[in-house]
């Protein structure tokens, strides 16, 4: 493949999190990020010098007129993913839009339908999903037998208060910046969509949920417990069965070592970049002409037991998502 067969990528947002796909891009034979836009056109021009980017646009209205960029990334806060993906999609642009999308399904169906009809490629950046581990965790689920409960945790100590995930405006919180991934989990090793969801959380005086825990109920029998929080530091999955269990900590980065069985035994596990797999993924279904691994069906499902999750931990009352 020759870097003319490179998709061209744009950024939406100058966010820390944009340092991990600029790294898994450099070594990718699908992709090149050649764009970047800024609302100050002096801070895009500064970022652009910094990290090798060839064009620098100071507004993200530029950016999508600019008819060189085919597709792009969208790492800004929570509550302006849905806006800017469909000022996106409008634009005719394919769109990695980074986790959570949206804590309202409605947008997630409203996304995917212009989408679709526009012929666009659209994904929700869950990147722990595109990992080797994944295929390896799924594999490992008949080593306990029938599958019961599934634990699912991500927390950290979020120190600075002005950070934006603290910000209710901006649909921050817990459950929407780390629970999302222990959601995903759930869904994942259950095989299905919950049939109905518990929430109960600590909520500060802006209206964030510092802390979240919630159990989702599956059709099939499983039982998943899930915790997030900003004030704690733990993480992982529990996968517990009828005929044993095993443990996998700190799924999220991309960086286990291996997963540890109920007896003691261990599976060592390769590292990899989940950002560079997500940006050949969507790379390789925009060249290609395929599906992405993340496409509406898991957005819809992660929105609507998100959506389920806030709505049981305010109410008090099981709901179906």
């Amino acid at each position: 493949m020759t870097t003319t067969d490179r998709v061209r990528w744009g950024i939406l947002g100058t966010a820390r999190i944009n340092d991990s796909i600029l790294d898994g891009a450099r070594g990718s034979a699908r992709a090149e990020i050649v764009a970047v836009a800024s609302r100050d056109a002096g801070h895009a021009a500064a970022y652009a010098a910094q990290h090798g980017i060839s064009i620098a646009h100071g507004s993200y209205e530029a950016l999508l007129a600019d008819p060189s960029i085919e597709a792009v990334y969208i790492s800004l806060p929570n509550s302006l993913h849905h806006p800017w993906t469909m000022a996106a999609l409008r634009a005719g642009k394919h769109v990695l839009c980074e986790k959570p999308y949206s804590r309202r399904p409605a947008d997630v169906e409203e996304a995917f339908d212009l989408a679709e009809a526009r012929g666009l490629v659209l994904a929700e950046a869950f990147m722990w999903r595109q990992t080797p581990l994944v295929s390896r965790l799924v594999a490992e689920l008949p080593s306990v037998g029938t599958l019961q409960l599934v634990r699912a945790s991500f927390s950290f100590h979020l120190r600075d208060e002005g950070d934006i995930r603290v910000r209710a405006d901006l649909d921050g919180g817990s459950l929407m910046d780390v629970g999302c991934y222990t959601v995903s989990a759930a869904r994942l090793l259950a095989g299905e969509e919950p049939a109905e969801v518990l929430g109960a959380s600590e909520v500060d005086a802006a209206g964030v949920d510092r802390r979240f825990a919630g159990i989702l109920r599956f059709p099939g029998g499983v039982i998943a417990q899930i915790a997030s929080g900003l004030t704690t530091d733990h993480r992982g999955i529990d996968a517990i069965g009828m005929e044993g269990s095993f443990r996998l900590p700190d799924p999220w980065h991309g960086r286990p070592s291996a997963i540890v069985r109920g007896d003691g035994q261990t599976v060592e596990l390769d590292r990899s970049d989940p950002y560079a797999l997500e940006i050949d993924d969507l790379s390789g279904a925009i060249r290609d002409g395929r599906a992405p691994l993340l496409g509406r069906a898991d957005a819809l499902g992660q929105s609507r037991t998100i959506a389920a999750l806030y709505e049981a931990a305010a109410t008090g009352r099981a709901v179906r998502p």
